[in-house]
């Protein structure tokens, strides 16, 4: 089968392309899963280009979608021939957070889905959206998953609220379709009036240019008549952090979902303290989680925006095309 691999020097222009053997039938509670499709994500491509000894070898790519072909002994949940997603903590099943490292997320601590075909426990996976290609399920794992976590599962997102989301990358343009499906308002930043043209057609009902507005945490303030939003998808981190505490109410959830900025800088405490907002951080969320967001997803239509999609072979150029930052939701990769 083919399959994607870091080679030994790591970075993007050491992904190596090789055939490996086909993994054969599947054991008690396991199934077979041929993968259709997958998607970027931030970590996908600190991972492929860290050099990092400790990946060299791995199969990279958190995210797989694809059709059951074969179940194990004991395996009810699934038949051959459903459609299927994949799960970022495959150990956490439900309840409160358990993990604390990426030891056993797929295209990190254990080999990933850019490969054809993989054998796993069944509960790896859930099942897909009714309706959703392939390459549209793919983008849950994460990015998906990730946003549905934060303004939903503990944000408590309801209709009515106001949501502002930092750039226009996989995680905020969910938030900000998601956002939209349950009634919320929701006011979007990027450096780019192309793409907040998009996120207004998506349905954001405002939009700040964060390089023409330096201190837009303040004109989020004044978007929302100085009472500051309900809800932050921070994805920058301690860069972009002070804004979003300037942009937030009083008893306000910022979630913190990335460092694009940085892993590590001055945050504002006294300002946190007065304003006796919640900062959240989180990574990803767990099964249940993702069989609630796939509920979520069938009940409102929500439909990902996938910006391209390159083939298996072309990963190291589809990675190039992530980190140029020109695209607009997510990256999939077709198998």
């Amino acid at each position: 089968m083919r399959a994607v691999r870091i080679g030994a020097t790591g970075g993007l222009d050491g992904l190596e392309r090789v055939a490996l053997p086909e993994p054969g039938a599947p054991g008690a509670g396991e199934i077979r899963v041929r993968i259709h499709a997958s998607s970027l994500n931030y970590h996908d491509y600190g991972v492929a280009r860290s050099g990092d000894p400790k990946f060299r070898g791995r199969i990279p790519l958190s995210d797989g979608a694809g059709v059951v072909e074969a179940v194990g002994e004991g395996v009810a949940e699934f038949a051959a021939g459903d459609a299927v997603v994949s799960c970022f903590f495959p150990h956490w099943l439900d309840g409160p957070a358990t993990t604390g490292d990426f030891a056993t997320v797929p295209g990190d601590g254990v080999d990933g889905y850019a490969r054809e075909i993989v054998v796993r426990p069944a509960t790896w996976f859930t099942r897909a959206p009714r309706g959703y290609s392939h390459a549209q399920a793919a983008t849950l794992t994460t990015a998906g998953l990730t946003a549905w976590r934060a303004l939903v599962a503990d944000g408590g997102l309801k209709a009515g609220d106001s949501v502002l989301v930092l750039g226009t990358g996989g995680v905020s343009v969910f938030a900000l379709q998601i956002a939209k499906a349950m009634g919320a308002s929701v006011v979007a930043t990027s450096s780019s009036e192309a793409k907040l043209e998009r996120a207004r057609a998506l349905g954001a009902d405002h939009g700040i240019n964060y390089r023409a507005e330096p201190n837009w945490g303040e004109a989020v303030r004044r978007w929302t008549e100085g009472r500051g939003v309900d809800h932050v998808i921070e994805v920058g981190g301690p860069g972009t952090l002070p804004q979003s505490i300037a942009a937030v109410r009083n008893g306000g959830h910022i979630s913190l979902i990335g460092v694009l900025t940085g892993r590590g800088g001055e945050v504002p405490t006294a300002a946190m303290m007065v304003k006796q907002a919640r900062l959240q951080g989180l990574v990803v969320g767990s099964r249940r989680h993702q069989q609630d967001f796939v509920r979520g997803l069938e009940a409102t239509g929500l439909e990902p925006v996938i910006d391209r999609s390159f083939g298996l072979e072309d990963l190291a150029d589809a990675f190039r095309y992530e980190e140029s930052g020109a695209h607009f939701g997510k990256i999939c990769i077709a198998l």
